[in-house]
């Protein structure tokens, strides 16, 4: 059966202008941007609303197919459907300072609570000064220190009257008190005269003043004590007076916050400790610090601050957050420390909310590469979300790396969402090596990269516009849709889809946008869409010319016309970045008698992968099956790829490799004007394979630098004709019959269009025509098998 060459129909497939009913996009509105992700959708929308622990969702694409905005999207509107979730912050414990309380508010009433906090401090910092600088204290408190100062001086008083009585000085020196002898008008003896009175006097002065010392000594051991009880009295009078002047202010703040238990008992302590700290509030001179002494506090009243740590007040709806640099730290929150006198410090004020505090009550967006990418936030993640509380707690404590006292906040109930975006391998590996994986993300969103191309070449128009509009571009003609459109499917390698890669398209368009203004449009045009495609082409192929530029010199053998046996022009593709060509191979084979193996030189070398040797073993399996069945299979062949001097791998060149093994077993002569791709099985069917636009593409680069014969080609298999979307240059040569396009579906079918013979259908013996493809292969192995007995008999003969 003869082949035909595809139409040029085939080998492109226009966009419908009928079904683009506009003029330029600026006549259509704006769409969602999940054009084809209807699957995707319902398995976000079902994770999002099934409220379970475990449905956390794992939304599985490539980068920059819109997943992040899609799920933004379908989150921030059923966020809208959740109620605010609450206010939390951080106050001091005065217990236990190293262990900060953390108190839930309603939404919005965590500002007001630190900021009621804050002029509670101002208050009282101006009321308690007031209080005790008031008449009544400064009354109260002079009446208690002069009672202490009177009773003092009674006591000495009365020693005084004694000591006159006894006529003795009782007089106060810098060393203490001292007694003096006097005379009978009160005059102090001087040792002369103190010596001339009689020893029964000078004894009765020495005992006197030895009762009076000790009455002294008596009176001035007591007067500690009661300084203390005049100071304990003062403390009293200080209490009443802070109770007093605190008492107001707490009272009203506890009204105001009656409903919240932890609240009322953080402004208990707070009174208390104000009452106990009272001289704190008071005025006083500063002092000259000694060397070795160490600075107060300069904020004394920082423990009354109110740390909020989540702050809902101008909210609407839960919480939506995209936390892009996922660490420990800025998953959990961290603890601040600051420099002082040599060692870091730290207090409850200087904890940072991280971003499981953000989300909590909504919705959390991570990317899943980025999060395993930092050190320990994956455990982190699971671990926080198996606790059902944040604890922040630094990742050096965490992992007993340091063992130093810190603050160890009150853990903070958790409620939350998380959706993990990342590449489908990621979900693949983490669902296969972590056994804990499924626990936690029982929800996967799969989001397909080409959307059917039939009947949505509009909504792919509206998309083209939203994306126009909101990148702030020009309008797109309704000829320029169409042209992107049909690049579209190009780059979905496939004719009857469309890609979905929305950084892609939005790539396209920007510089589109580009060319269209340096080109003076106001529309978008189609040659501006074709500009835009060929200056990339151009920006990126450097590799492409430097390459076809060896061909064309020979130094890399390639032939395009004639015929050679057991050698045929191979297809492969080359992608670089961004940028794919594909590059001919010259693939040789040699035949000879043997064993029946195919030697793989690329697989010998190790230069061939294993898909490749797969490709090898399974034509060599091939040819036994149809050429060996009742017969030893006595033949070895070798297999190479040309001036190749890198890694080979795929299946796509087993055809190709095919039909050179059986020129070369034949002695048929294969045409060089035609190159070849596609995959064989066992049975001898052709396969499909990828990157068939650009194979096509490179050979005819290739002939149409030599010159176009009109005889030039490429064999591909029919199953690929779908996937067809050529160049133009390439789809008016065919339809000037310039270069052909054969779809091939057997292996017969290729050795007729290479060898322009018959290729020869077995009879129910078995047998081929003799002058057919298929005949000189089964006389060539007969001939082989022949020889090897004659040989194997001369030998026995010996």
């Amino acid at each position: 059966m003869t082949i035909k060459p595809l139409t040029p129909a085939q080998l492109y497939t226009p966009c419908k202008l009928e079904q683009l009913t506009f003029k330029t996009t600026d006549e259509l509105d704006d769409v969602d941007s999940v054009l084809g992700q209807e699957r995707a959708i319902a398995a976000i929308t079902f994770g999002i609303r099934l409220d379970k622990p475990g449905y956390n969702i794992f939304a599985m694409a490539p980068d920059g197919t819109g997943k992040l905005t899609t799920i933004k999207q379908l989150a921030e509107h059923e966020a809208c459907r959740q109620p605010v979730p609450s206010d939390w912050c951080y106050v001091h414990n005065f217990k236990q300072p190293a262990k900060p309380r953390a108190i839930r508010l309603e939404p919005g009433e965590g500002k007001g609570f630190q900021e009621d906090m804050a002029e509670l401090i101002d208050e009282l910092s101006v009321g308690i000064p007031a209080a005790f600088d008031g008449d009544e204290y400064r009354a109260r408190a002079g009446e208690l220190e002069n009672e202490s100062r009177q009773r003092e001086i009674e006591v000495l008083n009365q020693l005084r009257e004694e000591a006159e009585q006894a006529h003795i000085i009782f007089t106060e020196t810098p060393n203490g008190y001292a007694f003096l002898p006097a005379d009978d008008n009160n005059e102090p003896y001087v040792p002369e005269q103190f010596n001339k009175l009689d020893k029964e006097r000078q004894h009765q002065f020495h005992t006197t003043v030895l009762s009076l010392q000790e009455k002294v000594q008596d009176a001035i051991k007591k007067f500690p004590q009661w300084r203390k009880e005049t100071k304990r009295k003062l403390q009293a009078l200080n209490r009443e007076v802070a109770e007093l002047a605190v008492h107001h202010f707490i009272d009203n703040l506890k009204d105001k916050y009656a409903k919240h238990q932890a609240v009322l008992d953080y402004l208990s302590a707070v009174q208390q400790d104000i009452i106990d700290h009272v001289r704190d509030f008071i005025p006083h001179s500063d002092k000259v610090l000694s060397f070795m002494e160490l600075p107060q506090d300069p904020n004394p009243f920082k423990r009354y601050q109110v740390n909020l740590m989540v702050d809902l007040n101008h909210k609407r709806s839960a919480p939506v957050i995209c936390e892009d640099l996922p660490n420990h730290g800025n998953l959990l929150g961290r603890i601040d420390h600051q420099a002082q006198m040599g060692s870091l410090v730290t207090d409850f004020t200087m904890i940072k909310p991280g971003a499981f505090h953000k989300a909590n009550g909504g919705y959390l967006i991570l990317d899943a590469r980025k999060l395993l990418l930092q050190p320990y936030a994956w455990e982190t993640l699971k671990r926080t979300l198996q606790a059902g509380e944040i604890r922040i707690e630094s990742l050096e404590r965490a992992l007993s790396l340091i063992s130093t006292a810190s603050l160890e906040p009150e853990p903070i109930p958790l409620n939350i969402k998380v959706i993990l975006l990342g590449d489908p391998m990621l979900y693949y590996l983490l669902s296969f090596y972590d056994p804990e994986f499924q626990d936690f993300f029982k929800v996967a969103a799969d989001f397909a990269g080409q959307v059917n191309r039939e009947n949505n070449s509009l909504e792919y128009a509206g998309l083209l516009a939203t994306i126009a509009r909101r990148e702030k571009l020009r309008p797109l003609s309704q000829q320029a849709v169409a042209r992107i459109i049909e690049h579209s499917a190009r780059m979905a390698d496939d004719s009857e889809k469309l890609l979905t890669h929305l950084r892609s398209i939005k790539d396209l368009l920007t510089e589109t946008d580009y060319w269209a203004g340096e080109n003076g449009h106001t529309v978008i045009a189609n040659s501006d869409v074709q500009q835009a495609i060929d200056e990339k082409n151009h920006r990126l192929d450097r590799i492409r010319e430097r390459l076809y530029e060896t061909i064309q010199r020979g130094t890399i053998m390639i032939a395009t016309a004639g015929k050679v046996v057991g050698q045929i022009n191979g297809l492969s593709v080359l992608q670089l970045g961004e940028f794919s060509f594909g590059q001919p191979s010259r693939i040789t084979a040699t035949t000879r008698m043997g064993n029946g193996k195919v030697v793989d030189i690329e697989r010998e070398t190790e230069l061939g992968g294993a898909i490749h040797s797969k490709g090898v073993l399974i034509l060599s399996s091939f040819i036994a099956a149809r050429y060996a069945r009742t017969s030893p299979f006595s033949l070895s062949a070798s297999l190479v790829f040309e001036q190749s001097y890198g890694h080979v791998e795929g299946d796509s060149a087993s055809l190709a490799e095919l039909c050179a093994i059986l020129s070369s077993l034949a002695q048929v002569p294969l045409r060089q004007d035609l190159a070849m791709t596609g995959s064989v099985n066992q049975l001898g069917q052709v396969q499909p394979i990828g990157g068939v636009n650009e194979k096509i593409e490179g050979f005819f680069d290739i002939c149409a630098a030599r010159g176009l014969s009109g005889s030039q080609g490429v064999i591909i298999p029919a199953s690929n004709i779908p996937h067809l979307m050529l160049r133009w240059d390439v789809v008016h040569a065919a339809q000037a019959g310039q270069f052909h396009i054969y779809p091939v579906a057997t292996v017969d079918d290729a050795l007729g269009l290479l060898s322009d013979m018959a290729v020869g259908i077995a009879d129910a013996q078995g047998q081929y025509p003799a002058e057919s493809f298929n005949g000189k292969i089964a006389a060539q192995l007969q001939q082989f098998t022949t020889l090897i007995k004659e040989f194997a008999a001369k030998v026995d003969s010996k």
